[in-house]
């Protein structure tokens, strides 16, 4: 089996004592679990240690305006969490045992929509997404917390083209697989969002779509956070067997470049977005 080696030192009595550290140098995917507005990483410790059962080596966080730093509820701006959501996944490709060619990012609400530009800065295999929220691109460094109102609330009522809001863009130029989730009695995250998010995904490797029904925005029910994970835990699974059967047929790509906003995004393909329902079936394009 092939390894790998690190040069260490050995605290012991007051001085330091030379060490090599040798491990087997087989990497592992990542996942990066950001959590929505008004949540905490503590909302994805279960789901996180269902992952790491997998193999997965898994990253949750706070962003800046809860737990640790909610003094800064009334300040923090999409441009900050946007940094605290960077600084967590270059921490977590930074561990020596993560594939960065394997990197899982999954974000609920407020959460999902920073994971969706994220996508354009930094390489992504896997998306999951659970009812992403939308806002309009402008005052982008206004508070977040001023962004709510009457006027987002018919912003996330109508369609929007891809090329006039920087998620849904970085959604068009993703190439890699995604699960979306939507919760049917979602009143912050409306149906017609989560239109705009299929929509855009023009160019996904693949597309797993599910409706859980009966559900609410925050998952109030503690059933209904277990579907979810269930549902997340099924869906890398899928994802680590495909990819593993894909490595023994052709050698990996390199991985794409993501350098800075806007990115330029390939030629539309045509694509119709499925049907609502209760739990769909994944769709592959």
């Amino acid at each position: 089996m092939p390894t790998r080696q690190a040069l260490i030192d050995i605290p012991v009595d007051g001085v330091h004592i030379a060490g090599t550290l040798i491990a087997p140098s087989a990497v592992v995917p990542g996942v990066l679990l950001v959590h929505g507005w008004d949540g905490s990483q503590q909302q994805d410790a279960t789901r996180a240690r269902e992952l790491a059962a997998l193999g997965c080596i898994c990253l949750t966080f706070d962003l800046r305006g809860h737990a640790r730093h909610v003094s800064q509820r009334e300040a923090v701006t999409r441009e900050d969490n946007l940094h605290d959501v960077l600084a967590a996944y270059d921490t977590l490709v930074g561990h020596p045992a993560v594939d960065p060619n394997a990197v899982a990012v999954i974000g609920s609400s407020y959460g999902g929509y920073l994971a969706a530009v994220l996508t354009s800065l930094r390489p992504v295999r896997w998306l999951g997404l659970r009812v992403p929220a939308i806002y309009r691109d402008e005052n982008w460094e206004q508070p977040k917390r001023r962004l709510n109102g009457d006027d987002l609330t018919l912003y996330r009522q109508t369609s929007i083209e891809p090329e006039k809001n920087r998620a849904l863009a970085a959604c068009e130029d993703f190439l890699g697989d995604v699960l979306l989730v939507e919760s049917e009695n979602d009143t912050i995250v409306p149906h017609p969002v989560i239109e705009n998010y299929l929509g855009a995904f023009k160019h996904s490797r693949s597309m797993t779509y599910r409706v859980m029904e009966g559900v609410d925005h925050a998952m109030s029910k503690r059933v209904w956070r277990e579907a979810y994970t269930q549902i997340v835990v099924a869906w890398m699974t899928e994802m680590r067997l495909a990819a593993k059967a894909e490595e023994k047929i052709r050698p990996r790509q390199h991985p794409r470049r993501y350098e800075s906003w806007p990115s330029a995004a390939p030629e539309p393909a045509p694509s119709q977005a499925p049907a609502r329902g209760a739990l769909h079936e994944s769709r592959n394009i």
